[in-house]
């Protein structure tokens, strides 16, 4: 099987007692808060857990230790450290989709920043929720994609119907000032390609990687690694949803896009800024195929900049940024300075809703973006947990 990142696969299998590598990577600063350069840092900043006392520092091992460092009974901020890997099923098998959702969720309370501690830190049979609440960050943790242990089968979904799972590694939904930063998700070692088939289709039991929804805002996502998934980022969950629409400001910056098929991200209504992130796709790759990176989708407003795509087989920029509206409810995409195989993307794919429309509105805050070339080297560096 080709183009499977070893050390990724490496991770994939470690078991859930492995412990935390601290001496592989120096430690993040604990009470760091976002940084200038996103959304995150918008409408007074973003600073999670930072001014947490010393008596709500805590590092935790297990889902147990989680679960009550994380509860409603303590006061005030406070700062979740992950020693190792902890296993959400603590060993038992979900028994049912309910069960996962029960005993998998790790719910992040308002004020919370969670940090892994080392390189190996992170989670297995776990989503992460943020949910109708403000300041949290996450950082520095290997997250292993979930999988729902009982997807349903849509006859309706599509052309021959298909197979929906639930579970994200991360969902933000009603929630303000996120910060996503140097984390690992993948597929791994659960690929779509080793599911089983029924009703003509893999039984598909992996939902998003980070999904941003329900007029969520002030989020930046940095630095990050996303590897081998199908449908990855979405950032805005429906077109009814119009709620959205001032809303789901969104920073995705220096991130790695690796083998992964869509959604990276699929935008509606949401002003976001995508820069400097570098994206690696096949479109003849044998599992996670690549359909397209950027979805503008209904009333998005995306700015791109020095972003670098090598996506081999890519005919046309619109290989890589792909509209999915027209007419009034189009979205808007305008780029400059990114590449697309060594050449420039813009202009043919800037404006792809509409020809000659604008975004409207302006990066409200300092960036320095790469040149476009000198991305892939850097994120390569940079992104991931352990990074």
């Amino acid at each position: 099987m080709k183009h499977f990142p070893f050390a990724l696969l490496l991770w994939s299998v470690l078991p859930a007692s492995a412990s935390a590598s601290a001496d592989v990577s120096p430690s993040l600063p604990i009470r760091q808060e976002a940084p200038p350069d996103g959304w995150a840092a918008q409408a007074g900043g973003t600073r999670g857990g930072a001014d947490a006392a010393a008596a709500n520092v805590f590092t935790v091992t297990d889902a147990v230790q989680l679960r009550s460092a994380l509860s409603s009974g303590i006061k005030g901020s406070r700062i979740v450290q992950v020693a190792g890997v902890i296993d959400m099923s603590e060993g038992r098998p979900f028994a049912s989709t309910a069960d996962q959702a029960r005993r998998g969720r790790v719910a992040l309370p308002a004020n919370t920043t969670l940090v892994g501690i080392g390189a190996g830190a992170g989670f297995v049979n776990a989503h992460l929720k943020v949910a109708k609440v403000s300041q949290v960050i996450i950082r520095n943790l290997n997250l292993r994609n979930p999988c729902d242990v009982a997807p349903r089968w849509d006859p309706t979904d599509g052309k021959n119907g298909n197979w929906n799972a639930q579970f994200d590694s991360i969902s933000i939904t009603g929630s303000t000032h996120v910060w996503i930063d140097r984390n690992s998700f993948t597929d791994a070692p659960v690929l779509d390609d080793t599911l089983p088939v029924e009703n003509g289709k893999p039984r598909q039991c992996h939902d998003g990687t980070l999904d941003i929804s329900d007029a969520s805002d002030y989020v930046t996502v940095s630095y990050n690694h996303f590897a081998l998934h199908d449908k990855t980022m979405l950032i805005g969950a429906s077109d009814k949803a119009v709620q959205d629409a001032g809303r789901l400001r969104v920073t995705i910056s220096n991130n790695l896009f690796e083998y992964v098929a869509s959604r990276a991200p699929r935008v509606r209504f949401g002003q976001v800024h995508l820069f400097n992130n570098y994206y690696v796709g096949d479109r003849r790759h044998p599992v996670y195929r690549h359909g397209y990176s950027v979805g503008v989708a209904k009333a998005a407003r995306i700015v791109s900049h020095a972003n670098a795509f090598e996506i081999a087989g890519a005919r046309t920029c619109l290989d890589a940024i792909r509209p999915f509206a027209s007419g009034a409810d189009a979205g808007l995409f305008t780029d400059s300075g990114s590449l697309l195989n060594g050449a420039a993307l813009a202009p043919a794919c800037s404006n792809t809703g509409n020809p000659g429309d604008t975004v409207a509105w302006a990066v409200p805050y300092p960036f320095k973006p790469l040149p476009a070339d000198a991305v892939p080297a850097h994120v390569r560096a940079h992104a991931g947990a352990g990074k």
